[in-house]
Parts: C-alpha cells; structure tokens; sequence
C-alpha cells in the first residue's frame, strides 16, 4: 500500500502527505499484525524479525522535515497568568478571546528528544539597568505543550474550512518551546519573540494518531457566559462537541546534583489538554484563512498548557512567579528558572474506562551552558 511505501522514506512527510485516511488503513494493518491469535499471530512470527527492533538500538530522530513552525497561545490561564503579572488589571489583551494567537518560530532549531539544549545568549535589559547587556540568559524556561503535524495541507491562496480541519492533523506529540524570558521580556515589543524562543525547540520522536486518540475525544472547554462566540469561520458542531483531547500532560524536574545521588525526577506540574480556549482544528483553520499553504510535517504548538491552579502550571515563569517564589526541590535545591544541568521531562497520557491507555513517550532536554 501506499502508506506502507511512504514508510520507506528517510522522514515521514511523504506518509503525512497521504492524509488520515492511508494512515488509518497502514494502522490497522499493523495492529492486526501485532494482535495475538489466529492469522496475526502466524504473520508476526513470519515478520517480526524484520519488522520489529527492540527501542534499545533504536536512534529515534525527529518524525519529518519540519518547513514550517508555528506556535500558539491556546490556553487561557496560561494568558491570564501572564499577562496579570505585566498588566494585574487586565491580563488579557481585547483580541484574544477572538483570534488564535500565534507566532511564527524557527523550523531550523526544532530538535528531537534528548539533544542538549544550549543556554542562549542575548540582549537582556532589567528594570534597574540604565543601558541593555549582552550575556547567556539568566531566566531559561521550559513551556508544556503538544504539538500537531499537518498532512495534506493546502495551496497558496487556499483555506482550510473548520469541518474538515482535523483532516489536516495526522498527529499529536509533546513539545517544549523552550523560552529565554529576559530576553523575551526586552525584545517582544513591537514584533513579537525573537531569539528568546529561536534557539530550540524540543519535540518528542512519536506521533501519536488522531484514530488512537479517538476514544479520548471530547468537548470543547466552556467559555464564560460573558465570552463572545467564536466568528463563523471558527465554529463548527463537531469541533465544539469533540475538538478536545482528554490528556494528562506532566513535568519532572531532574538536576544534575540529583542524577548524580541517584534521586528520580520530581514532578512539578501537572496539567489537562481539555483547558484551551482554542482548539487544533481552528488554530488550522485560522492559520490559512489568509491563504497561507500548510504543508506536510508543518508542525504547530498549542502554546503553554496551563489550568488555573498554582501546581497547573506549564512553565516556571508562571510556576514560581518570574521566580519571587521559587520552587524547593526535595534536596533542597531551589529553582525559579532553570540551571545549567537542569534535565526538563515531559510525559503525557489518556485513560479512559473501557479503553487502553494512550502514552506518549517523553520529551526532554538537559541545559548546557
């Protein structure tokens, strides 16, 4: 089959470009080679030798090639949080309970699982500073997020309507935009993030498909009764009754004075993906309603995954407050950003009565100076 052969291809682009569709069918295939019993188990025996290498000596790379990068801002509490800390009388700008805010990131840092990400330098200018410096950050973040990959995408000039937007979602994984807040806090304006967000972002090696997240599906967060509907072009019936993800979305910490004790990594955050305010299927919608082409292995963040407790948090920023009440970890050690050897995890999953637990892998990243 088609799927099958695109699988023989260096990346995935080539399968994503298919659509959901073949890579349902490639899907099922495979979950019958993999079941026990009957014709299965006869093939897995024929197969599995050549089909199946244990993940120890497997050098997992990223999915595809990635074109084109674009993060969001999904989450409201995520926005909410922030923007009380810069504006404590209104937090939130007008548009965003309008428009899918968003930015256009940098495809070329986009890294795989497990590549060291390196303390960025930068202009950075504190509130007492009479002129700007230039030196490695000193308030380094990590950002809790999932991604989506695009497959058929559109033409130049096209648009994507939101009833068929999922069509264009081959697959979620994790993803952390890891973020230099004192450069963010003196380059953002007017344009937006620059080199605080441009150094790496981290994505993890499997994609998880809209059909093994099927059973997880599910409505989309309710608005507050005073928030405007979403415009036309961004409300459809099937998106608002099942354009969620039920996913638990966790961070560990593990420093490198705990690798060396041999100390597990702790958790600091723990979030739900049913708490954006905007969902994958408008973000794409959205994102080519000017005519702007997606392409196969586009990847788009959903943005920071807060809810709105403390312990929600999907970055220290919001976690510890720009760090004026830092987190004391079980040895003692204190963070309010992150340090050299500072390894940042993510994990996700869906459970779910009467259906199989859906993982995600893990997404992660050790600090170097």
């Amino acid at each position: 089959m088609a799927a099958a052969e695109a699988c023989a291809e260096p990346t995935l682009n080539a399968l994503f470009a298919l659509g959901r569709l073949p890579v349902r069918a490639l899907r099922t295939q495979i979950s019958m080679l993999l079941r026990t019993g009957g014709d299965g188990e006869q093939a897995m025996e024929t197969l599995a030798p050549a089909l199946l290498i244990p993940q120890r000596d497997v050098e997992l790379l990223l999915p595809a090639t990635v074109g084109d990068y674009t993060d969001f801002y999904a989450s409201v509490h995520h926005a909410t949080n922030v923007g009380r800390m810069f504006r404590p009388d209104n937090p939130l700008l007008p548009n965003y309970k309008w428009v899918p805010i968003g930015y256009h990131g940098r495809a070329s840092s986009v890294v795989v699982s497990g590549t060291p990400v390196h303390r960025p330098n930068g202009q950075r200018k504190g509130p007492a500073d009479d002129v700007p410096t230039v030196g490695p950050s000193r308030s380094l973040d990590y950002e809790l997020e999932v991604a989506a990959w695009i497959g058929p995408g559109n033409e130049l000039g096209s648009t994507i309507d939101i009833a068929n937007a999922h069509d264009h979602i081959v697959g979620l994984s994790l993803l952390n935009d890891w973020s230099a807040r004192d450069l963010q806090a003196w380059e953002y304006q007017p344009l937006g993030p620059f080199l605080a967000k441009s150094f790496a972002s981290t994505v993890s090696p499997f994609v998880v498909t809209l059909d093994a997240l099927e059973p997880f599906r599910a409505p989309l967060a309710p608005r507050a009764p005073d928030d405007p509907e979403p415009l036309p072009y961004l409300t459809h019936a099937q998106d608002h009754a099942r354009g969620g993800f039920g996913l638990t979305l966790e961070v560990y910490l593990s420093t490198a004075r705990m690798r060396d004790d041999g100390a597990t990594p702790v958790q600091i955050s723990r979030a739900s993906f049913l708490d954006l305010y905007w969902s994958f299927s408008q973000m794409v919608t959205h994102h080519s309603s000017n005519g702007c082409n997606l392409r196969p292995g586009d990847l788009l963040g959903s943005g920071t995954v807060s809810g709105a407790a403390i312990e929600q948090a999907g970055c220290l920023l919001e976690r510890t407050k720009r760090a004026s009440e830092p987190i004391t970890l079980p040895n003692g050690e204190i963070r309010g950003f992150l340090e050299n050897g500072d390894e940042v995890i993510l994990r996700a999953f869906a459970v779910r009565d009467g259906a199989r637990r859906i993982g995600f892998g893990s997404c992660s990243g050790v600090v170097v100076g």
